[in-house]
């Protein structure tokens, strides 16, 4: 079994700033991608940013240079800073790890329980 465990979201103002987190706890031999999405209310959703196990990153364009995402393969953690968020920014944003749980086993995705991110004045 493996557990991801989201915090960080909350309340902010516009151009403030969070930072998100996502411990991946339990049966893992191994984390490769890692990601960041995000669903506002009636739409579907979307792609935030990716990191590689390399530390490669790509991003979403309406987040390029406000969105920063990184990843601590020691502790098994996803992070998201946020910073200079705007009202569109709202949403809930959910993590999701390919991870192995084993040395022979396949790759599977996880995801989060999610964690809501409203950016208002």
């Amino acid at each position: 079994q493996v557990q991801l465990v989201e915090s960080g979201g909350g309340l902010v103002q516009p151009g403030g700033s969070l930072r998100l987190s996502c411990a991946a706890s339990g049966s893992i031999f191994s984390i490769s991608g890692m990601g960041w999405y995000r669903q506002a209310p009636g739409k579907q959703r979307e792609l935030v940013a990716l990191i590689s196990r390399g530390g490669d990153t790509t991003y979403v364009d309406s987040v390029k240079g406000r969105f920063t995402i990184s990843r601590d393969n020691a502790k098994n953690t996803l992070y998201l800073q946020m910073n200079s968020l705007k009202p569109e920014d709202t949403a809930v944003y959910y993590c999701n790890l390919q991870i192995r749980n084993n040395a022979i086993g396949t790759w599977s995705n996880y995801w989060g329980q999610g964690t809501q991110v409203t950016v208002s004045s």
